[in-house]
């Protein structure tokens, strides 16, 4: 199975009652971005949007080919390592690492190592995932990209509903 072509991985810790400033000074480092609830930020498109809640933002470079694994320890070497600093950020707030996995085929597959599991979990850090398919789709007479090399339509394309 290939390897995920690009991924983009950011460090998100959200609550109503978030001070980007006190995360900042916990943490020892900058955001990419931030902001307490209730803020006004104006948009691109002219609209101002009104946050919900607070947020603080750290993103990793992103990689081609996909590679969480080195986007974690680049993120988590930034930052404090005092797991009681994240035992009491996670105490307080939401605490995920968003990571935006885009395909180029319909088969493309990652795995995490256990060293990255494991700093993630001692955090408290949740992991989400959001999963972009590759923009063209695969006619049936194509070969399966699982690499059985026969054709999608009689391999791992969905079946059609009885």
């Amino acid at each position: 199975m290939p390897a995920i072509s690009r991924s983009v991985a950011t460090l998100r810790i959200f609550g109503n009652s978030l001070v980007p400033e006190e995360i900042t000074a916990k943490l020892g480092a900058e955001p990419t971005s931030c902001h307490r609830k209730g803020e006004t930020e104006r948009m691109r498109s002219g609209r101002d949007l009104v946050h919900k809640t607070g947020m603080w933002r750290l993103e990793a470079t992103s990689k081609e080919p996909e590679d969480l694994d080195s986007q974690i320890a680049e993120l988590l070497s930034r930052l404090s390592a005092d797991l009681e600093v994240w035992r009491a950020l996670s105490a307080n707030y939401t605490l995920d690492l968003f990571c935006a996995l885009f395909m180029d085929q319909s088969n493309e597959g990652l795995s995490l190592s256990p060293l990255s599991m494991s700093a993630l979990g001692e955090r408290r850090i949740e992991i989400a995932f959001d999963v972009y398919a590759p923009a063209r789709e695969l006619s049936l007479a194509e070969e399966c990209p699982c690499s059985s090399g026969k054709p999608y339509g009689e391999c791992c394309a969905p079946k059609p509903a009885a």
